[in-house]
Parts: structure tokens; C-alpha cells; sequence
């Protein structure tokens, strides 16, 4: 046998195998070029010599034939010197050659442990992986149908390879799905499509289904693909690595569901919108239904009282919010008894009931007990365990302190409504000659009620003064404000003051007393600045006098349908100082309206104001006029499609003139002989009105006596004014601007007694100045049962 035929007879000898062929002295007959490559010695430089010299062991300096007494077949591993001068590590062995010539020959097989070494550990890896691995592996084909499974996919779902070779994974998990994955194929299929015709991995799947082994519990998998090819590059199929994963999803899911608790839980000061938002948040992904139950005392705002459970009356709950799940149709839900619920009231800890299965927590904020809020899972589901009981306190209590904060908020808000409500007026005047509707609706949600106010006030002469207001802020301080400002406005009011000047006053009062709040004053209730309009309608003229103090200008809609705001300087805030207030003086047309209202019912986030006040304007737009309570029905309906953010006050009213024939008007000579003309006059009027006989003559005593002061002290020009609205007014203007005052006159005494005799006979008088003096001005009741006494009338000069 030559040594070509020696060295390439064995078959089953690997391509990674080094050959050589020793003769009976062991000496080397033959050399492969796998031997050349692993040692690095050519055929010349190895042929006819020792086996021994070449293989020699650089640990012990032997070879591996030295000590032998005749070859070993199983040389074992030795380190071998390469030609370059490393060493090489090859398992060596011997096998005897059958050949006709005599003698000995041997086939020397030498092989590199390195290659050996890791097909052992990849034999071992695989065997590992399909054994002993935690890693779940399945191997598809291209069809997406499952051609192999490991141990652990068989532990998991509880199925042998032989139930799932040949089969789609929708058969093997009917119920499972993928999660969502954005730009990911939607099954499995899809993805072993994908996979097969792009050869890219697939990386980061979720894949969620019940198992056998666990059927009450959804299992999450994390899973990746990759393409299985052949040593031709053809493809196999796809491998499929995945993990489970449940724990760590479920921590997730978790830790996402507090995380929008923070977002969801809370977004109002409203109780039952509150406990709506816990219950829409757990259900489905935490609970098959919730529900909560409040005390009664907390849904009037009210302190809730302590509760243990034992003798006398358990609380009353309320339920409040209930959510059930659509996915647990057709799967009863089991229901929990009142014990379970009153007694997790009465102890605080969470409870579940031995029978429902149902968790119960305890709603308790700033050591206030609450309620109680209810969790159901349907029997298909795992019940609560001891980390979902915590999240769920951990719920139950933000949504607690939300609803606790909420009831609080509703008693200050019912407090201050209340404070408001007592302050507006419950009822306005209907003087003559005007209509009045008026509309107030405070803001809603955590602003609450504000400072805004309306009033309508009787003055002298059948005028009447029309008010409208806002203090800045929100909460019962602005209220206290408004009611404050109101009361000063009325007094101010009543001394007949004009507008600018009434507003001037007005202003040095709440820059010295302080109205407003400080600055420093951080309160979120606190009041920040006064805005007025005040206005002074006189139906016997039909003139308007109007000033405003940084408030937004009055509309004015005119008989024939238009509308537009009245060009009135604005004036500084109240407070501010420094700056004067300018009125103007409008005749109003007969029938016209006046639109008196405050920022809220214009403005807010969505619409700035002048796209309000011009919807305001269209809205008050009638030919003819449409009935005021209509008119403000109206407003709102347009202007306040949601809730208010500010509170908003709109006061409508309509003017009118007096009739002619109720007005009576004389210059009089400034001449002592005019006083008897005067009572002439008056008395001839009195009989056309058929007014009684008691109250004309004490028109007539009222009339001599205004009318000689005037003649006497004032000075012309002088004006005598009699009108029927609501009794007898009389008045009487002349050029003086001293103010007549009060007294009592001496027994001795021969004048003096005028106004105190003038003030016994009616039932109000007073003085108002105008730019041409003043005029004194008397009421006097239509009827009088009798006539004053004999010793006051003797007082007259008549």
C-alpha cells in the first residue's frame, strides 16, 4: 500500500483530521496536507522520521510513543510544537493499517481539540436548549406551522411535541393574541412570513394567552424570530426565542395604571365625577367592575362622623359610581354582601370576601372616613393577590384625598353661594318707567363664585340708578367684597350724588379702607381690583347720566333693532386713584334698552371679548323689542353654550317716559306773591289727578313752604315740579347751593320751622345739586287717613 492509499483509506475520518502513516519503527511513511496545515511541516521535511521527534510534548519533553511498550491506540491530547513556533493542542490515535507487505503500519490521526471542543459544547448546548433551558424555543416551517418545540414550550402550555408538530399557533392558543406592536405584522404567521421572505430578525414581540397550566391567568411572552438555512442557504424555516415575561408586564401594567391615575383621578372638584374616574380607570385592565359607595354626610359636604361596627345603626352609603365590563358578558360576576362592606368601613383594612372574592377598600382622607370602593373579577380571572390589593389602596387612597378635597370644596362653595345669594338683591324695583330682567350665574368648577353684583335703586324725582359691578377673584372674600361695595354704592346712591362723582367717592374709599386685598396677601380667594358702572336714568327727560370705573361699557339697543356699546370713557379700577372719572349724558329713546353686564357673560378662554360683545349685540338685536326675560334666555343660550369659567351677571332694562299728563312744571318770578300762585296752581292740578283732599292740602302746605325758602334765600331761577308716580312728588329748584339743614324751632322763635314741619308732613325729602343750583325735593303718600294736627298746621302762614 503506498502512502497516498494508506493516508486516504479511512472514510469516516473528518475533513478537520490530520493523517499521517507510521511504519513499524514508527517512523513517518506518510504525510497528508492536513497534517502540513496543523503542524506546519512539509512531507519532505517529516518523511522517515521518528513519530516521537516530531510530535515531541512541549510539557514533558516526550513523545508519544517514548514510554509505550507498543502503541497505545488512544495517544489522548498532547501540545504539539508548530513549525512557527506555537503550540497546537491535538487528540492523537492510533489505528493499525492491514497491508500485504510485511510488517507493521499504523494510521496516525491527529485532531485540533479547539474545533473538537466546540462542536462538544454546541452538542451540549443543544441539548441544554432542548432539555434543561428556561428559554422556550419553537422552530416553524416555512408555512408558519410548528415543526419543533423544546422542553420548556412543552412545560408551559402543557402540550407534547407530537400534539404540535403540523399545527398554526391559533390552534394550539385559540385565545391568544399579539399586543400591539406599531409597523409590526398582526399574527404570527405574518411575522414567520416577514421573517422567511426578508431574512431580517424579528425582535421584541409580545404575545399574550391563557395556558393550560395556568387558565385563570393571561401569560405574556416576550418573543423574537430568526431564519433557520440550511448548509446550502436554503431556508428551513424560522426559530422563534421567547421568554416569559407575565411578571414583569404585569409590574408594568401596573406602574402605567398609577402613573394615569395621576392624570385621570381628580380632574374636577366634583364627587361623583371623581368616583367615576376610578371606576373607568380599573375597569377592564385592573377589575371586571368597581364601584364606590360614599357616606351621605360627604356628598353634602359635610364632616363625615366616626362609624365602628357593633350596636346602633350602620352609615348609610350611597353608591356613586359603578362600572361593569363588557368583556365579562355572559360571565357572572359575583356580588358582595353589605357585611363585607361595612365592615372593611368599620376595621379600615382591605377585605375580601371568603364568597365573592371581591376587594374592598376603605375610602379615608386627613382621618375622615369616606367610603368604601368595591373590586370584582368574574371567576374566570385569577383573584386579587397581595401586590394587587396594595395597588389598589394605593388608588383608593389618591381617589380619596380627590374626594375629600372635593367635599370641602362644596361646602365653601354651598358657604360662599349662600354668603352671595344674601347679598344680591332676591328682588329689584320696578320704578316707573323702566323694565328690568336681570340673570346671575356663578362660575363652575374650582373658581366658584365671584364678586359680581347688580342693583336697581329708587331715587329722588322718579329717577333710578342702575348698577352693575365685579371684584376681582373668586371665593367667599369677593363675595364678603361685593356685598360690601354694594352697601356703600346704595348709601352713596341715596345722597343723590352724579355718577362721576359717586364713582370718585367710591374710589378714595376702597383706596383707604382697602377693599381690595393686599398685595402681599396670597390667599386664592383674595380680591384683586373693583371694576362699576353706575348710571342715572330720569324718566320724566329720558336722560342718562353714566360713568364707569374701568368696567366694560353698557349696549345700547334703540327701538328699531340696533345695538351698540355706548362710547363712555373708561375711567381707572377702583382703588387706583389719581385719575378723574368722566360722565356722559344720553337722551334715550323711547322704548330703547340698556344692556348692563360683566366680563363673564363675554369672555373666556375660547372667545376673546369683542367676539362676545358682538354676539351679545346680534343677540339683542329686535325690531320692536322682544320681552326682556326672553332677551336674557337668549343671551346665555349664545354666550354661555358650557358652563361659566367666571361668574357672569347681565342686567337688561327697557326705558319709558313718564305720561305728560303725570308731570306738572312752572317757572316761577323769584316774587313773595308767586308762593300763592304756586299753591294756585298745584291746587287746580291735585283736583285733575282727583288726588284726596288730605293729601292736596298737604301738598299745597309742602309747596308754600319750598316755594317761599326759594323765592326767600335761593334765587332764581326758580322751578316748581309736580308729578304722580306712586304718590306725590314735589320739587322745587332754585339757583342757591345751600343746603337748607334741619332744626327746631323755639316757642319764641317766628321762623324756623319750615323743613322740620315739611319732614313731619312726608314721607321723604332731601336735597340734590345740579350745575345750576339745587333742588329740594318731597313725597308725599297719595292717601292720608288724617289730617296732621291742629297745633302743627297752625304753624303755616297759608
Amino acid at each position: 500500500m503506498n502512502t497516498h492509499e494508506a493516508a486516504s483509506a479511512p472514510q469516516s475520518l473528518s475533513s478537520e483530521s490530520a493523517t499521517g502513516v507510521l511504519d513499524d519503527a514508527l517512523r513517518v511513511i506518510g504525510w497528508s496536507r492536513e497534517a502540513e496545515e496543523l503542524f506546519g511541516h512539509r512531507p519532505s521535511e517529516v518523511l522517515g522520521r521518528s513519530a516521537d521527534e516530531i510530535l515531541t510534548d512541549t510539557g514533558t519533553g516526550t513523545g508519544p510513543f517514548a514510554t509505550a511498550g507498543r502503541p497505545s491506540q488512544d495517544l489522548g491530547v498532547r501540545t504539539v510544537r508548530h513549525r512557527d513556533g506555537r503550540t497546537v493542542s491535538v487528540s492523537l490515535s492510533l489505528a493499525p493499517l492491514s497491508h500485504a507487505a510485511a510488517g507493521a503500519a499504523w494510521l496516525l490521526t491527529a485532531t485540533d481539540t479547539a474545533p473538537l471542543r466546540h462542536r462538544t459544547i454546541g452538542r451540549a448546548m443543544l441539548a441544554g436548549l432542548y432539555r434543561e433551558s428556561p428559554v422556550q424555543l419553537v422552530v416553524y416551517d416555512p408555512d408558519g406551522r410548528v415543526s419543533w418545540i423544546n422542553t420548556a414550550v412543552e412545560k408551559e402550555l402543557d402540550t407534547p411535541l407530537e400534539e404540535s408538530v403540523g399545527r398554526f399557533v391559533k390552534d394550539i392558543l385559540p385565545e391568544g393574541g399579539k399586543l400591539h406592536e406599531g409597523g409590526r405584522p398582526t399574527d404570527i404567521e405574518g411575522i414567520i412570513e416577514h421573517v422567511v421572505r426578508t431574512g431580517e430578525p424579528v425582535t421584541g414581540i409580545r404575545y399574550r394567552s391563557p395556558a393550560r397550566v395556568d387558565p385563570r391567568r393571561d401569560h405574556v411572552w416576550t418573543c423574537s424570530y430568526f431564519r433557520l438555512q440550511d448548509e446550502h442557504g436554503r431556508t428551513i424555516g424560522v426559530c422563534e426565542v421567547s421568554l416569559d415575561t407575565t411578571d414583569s408586564h404585569v409590574a408594568r401594567q401596573r406602574m402605567a395604571l398609577l402613573s394615569r391615575a395621576g392624570g385621570s383621578i381628580g380632574t374636577t372638584l366634583d364627587i361623583r365625577r371623581t368616583a367615576a374616574e376610578l371606576t373607568a380607570l380599573v375597569v377592564p385592565e385592573f377589575a371586571d367592575t368597581a364601584t364606590v359607595d360614599l357616606l351621605e354626610p360627604v356628598l353634602r359636604g359635610e364632616e363625615p362622623q366616626s362609624w365602628s361596627e357593633g350596636p346602633g345603626l350602620p352609615p348609610a352609603l350611597c353608591r356613586l359610581a359603578e362600572r361593569p365590563s363588557t368583556a365579562a358578558a355572559g360571565d357572572p360576576l359575583p356580588t358582595a354582601s353589605d357585611t363585607a362592606r361595612l365592615r372593611c368601613l368599620a376595621e379600615g383594612e382591605p377585605f375580601v370576601d371568603p364568597v365573592s372574592g371581591e376587594l374592598v377598600v376603605r375610602l379615608e382622607a386627613r382621618g375622615a372616613v369616606l367610603g368604601v370602593a368595591g373590586f370584582q373579577r368574574s371567576r374566570s380571572r385569577s383573584p386579587f393577590d397581595g401586590e394587587e390589593t396594595a395597588l389598589a389602596v394605593e388608588l383608593v387612597s389618591r381617589t380619596a384625598v380627590c374626594v375629600d378635597n372635593a367635599r370641602m370644596y362644596m361646602r365653601e362653595h354651598a358657604t360662599a353661594l349662600m354668603l352671595q345669594h344674601d347679598l344680591l338683591p332676591h328682588t329689584l324695583p320696578r320704578p316707573a318707567g323702566i323694565e328690568v330682567a336681570h340673570r346671575y350665574l356663578p362660575a363652575e368648577g374650582p373658581a366658584g363664585v365671584g364678586g359680581d353684583w347688580y342693583d336697581v335703586i329708587p331715587l329722588s324725582g322718579a329717577r333710578v340708578g342702575l348698577v352693575v359691578g365685579d371684584v376681582a377673584g373668586h371665593g367667599m372674600r369677593a363675595a364678603a367684597t361685593m356685598g360690601r361695595l354694594r352697601t356703600t354704592v346704595a348709601a352713596l346712591a341715596a345722597l343723590d350724588l352724579a355718577p362721576d362723582e359717586l364713582l370718585a367717592r367710591l374710589d378714595d374709599l376702597v383706596a383707604r379702607v382697602g377693599v381690595a386685598q393686599p398685595a402681599d396677601d396670597t390667599h386664592e380667594d383674595q380680591a384683586l381690583g373693583v371694576t362699576c358702572l353706575y348710571a342715572i336714568y330720569d324718566p320724566v327727560t329720558r336722560h342718562c347720566v353714566m360713568a364707569r370705573a374701568g368696567h366694560i361699557p353698557p349696549v345700547l339697543v334703540t327701538a328699531d333693532g340696533r345695538a351698540d356699546l355706548v362710547d363712555l370713557p373708561a375711567g381707572p379700577p377702583l382703588g387706583v386713584g389719581g385719575l378723574p372719572f368722566e360722565s356722559i349724558d344720553l337722551e334715550l329713546p323711547e322704548g330703547a334698552m340698556l344692556a348692563l353686564f360683566t366680563d363673564g357673560v363675554v369672555e373666556n378662554r375660547e372667545r376673546d371679548i369683542d367676539v362676545g360683545i358682538r354676539t351679545l349685540c346680534a343677540r339683542l338685536t329686535r325690531p320692536g323689542g322682544a320681552p326682556l326675560e326672553q332677551a336674557c334666555d337668549a343671551v346665555l343660550r349664545a354666550l354661555l353654550v358650557r358652563p361659566p369659567q367666571d361668574d357672569a351677571a347681565l342686567l337688561l332694562v327697557r326705558v319709558h317716559a313718564l305720561a305728560e299728563d303725570l308731570v306738572a312744571t312752572w317757572d316761577l318770578p323769584v316774587e313773595p306773591g308767586e308762593v300763592a300762585r304756586a299753591r294756585s296752581l298745584v291746587r287746580d292740578r291735585l283736583a285733575e289727578w282727583d288726588v284726596d283732599e288730605s293729601a292736596a292740602f298737604v301738598v299745597e302746605l309742602v309747596v308754600s313752604e319750598l316755594v317761599t325758602n326759594a323765592v326767600k334765600y335761593g334765587g332764581a331761577p326758580v322751578r316748581l315740579r309736580l308729578i304722580r308716580e306712586r304718590g306725590l312728588i314735589v320739587e322745587v329748584s332754585d339757583g342757591g347751593h345751600t343746603s337748607p339743614h334741619l332744626r327746631r324751632a323755639a316757642s319764641e322763635d317766628e321762623g324756623g320751622r319750615g323743613l322740620f314741619l315739611v319732614a313731619q308732613l312726608t314721607r321723604r325729602w332731601g336735597t340734590r345739586y345740579t350745575s345750576t343750583g339745587k333742588t329740594i325735593w318731597t313725597e308725599v303718600s297719595p292717601t292720608l287717613t288724617e289730617l296732621p294736627s291742629a297745633p302743627l298746621l297752625e304753624s303755616f302762614p297759608l
